[in-house]
């Protein structure tokens, strides 16, 4: 890898047609990949694809005035300093928002690039273009926002961010408010009903350790053999799995942990208070991002916490 201040003008030029031939290509796959789900942003993206394609035929056309037809291959991950980026192919749920803020860090990064490539050549016809294409890269924040203008009406905008909005709660919050409620609601039963029949802290702290464990694995499993995402949407199922069985984990440790306080009547007070707090977050989530209206959503989940509390009491007391 070289340090930008020693390459030559050909090489700089070079580095330029290679840059601009990723960038078009990475907004043509940023098109491509929300086509489906955002059509009116994937246009925004085609357009400045086909910019990029312009800036490279200009480069080359230069390049090929002053150095010949054959053009090295110099890329940015040769050169020290630039931005490494994440291929748009290895990202599992590219959202609009991500896109257009992965095109504002590549625009800037290029305009950058022009600017010192500019102020290091001593020939005027190339100092020129990349001063002109600097200022292009600049302009490009207001062309994107020109082409969002004509392209993703409000109407539209707020269409897309409701349907990403839809995709976040389908691949992040359903699989963990699934676990936070199983670890939080599930491993209750067994904790107490050893608590009341044991009166032991340690033996409840180690019977809830063992449930919650035993609960996120098994959770984070079914999340992920539950389906693929191809069809439904729901992203990554090794992602979603592990959303799922570290949020069933947390559920069920939550509860568990002041059982490690010595004092019984200390440990088994803090840990009703424990529950309390953890049913008010479920409730929580459940209003905020399922839309059930908040009394709705704290009648339904502390009537089922209830049962399963009065569960674990009732089995440990016989």
């Amino acid at each position: 890898m070289r340090n930008f201040d020693e390459l030559s003008e050909k090489e700089v030029l070079a580095l330029a047609i290679s840059s601009e031939e990723e960038d078009g290509r990475v907004y043509a796959d940023f098109a491509e990949t929300l086509r489906t789900d955002y059509p009116a942003t994937a246009r925004v993206f085609t357009e400045m694809a086909a910019e990029e394609g312009d800036h490279r035929r200009r480069l080359i056309d230069l390049y090929v005035e002053k150095f010949g037809n054959h053009i090295p291959l110099v890329r940015r991950q040769d050169v020290k300093g630039f931005v490494s980026r994440k291929p748009v192919w290895q990202s599992t749920a590219l959202g609009v928002d991500t896109a257009r803020r992965q095109a504002q860090i590549m625009e800037t990064e290029t305009a950058n690039f022009y600017r010192q490539a500019a102020e290091r050549t001593t020939d005027a016809a190339i100092r020129k273009l990349l001063g002109d294409l600097a200022e292009a890269e600049v302009g490009h924040e207001h062309t994107a926002d020109r082409l969002v203008e004509e392209n993703v009406p409000e109407t539209v905008k707020q269409g897309e961010d409701e349907a990403e909005r839809r995709m976040f709660v389908l691949r992040f919050i359903q699989p963990g408010l699934a676990g936070l409620m199983d670890g939080s609601v599930s491993t209750l039963a067994p904790v107490f009903a050893t608590v009341f029949a044991t009166g032991q802290s340690w033996d409840a702290f180690l019977v809830g350790m063992a449930a919650s464990l035993g609960a996120g694995i098994s959770m984070g499993f079914a999340e992920a053999l539950s389906d693929n995402g191809s069809l439904t949407g729901r992203g990554a199922p090794w992602i979603r799995g592990v959303i799922c069985g570290l949020m069933t984990t947390l559920g069920g440790i939550g509860h568990t942990l002041p059982f490690l306080i010595e004092n019984f009547q200390t440990a088994l007070v803090t840990a009703i208070v424990v529950v309390f707090i953890e049913l008010g977050i479920i409730s929580w989530i459940r209003w905020k991002y399922m839309d059930t209206p908040p009394l709705s959503a704290a009648l339904q989940v502390g009537f089922g916490g209830a049962l399963v509390f009065a569960t674990g009491i009732l089995i440990g007391n016989s």
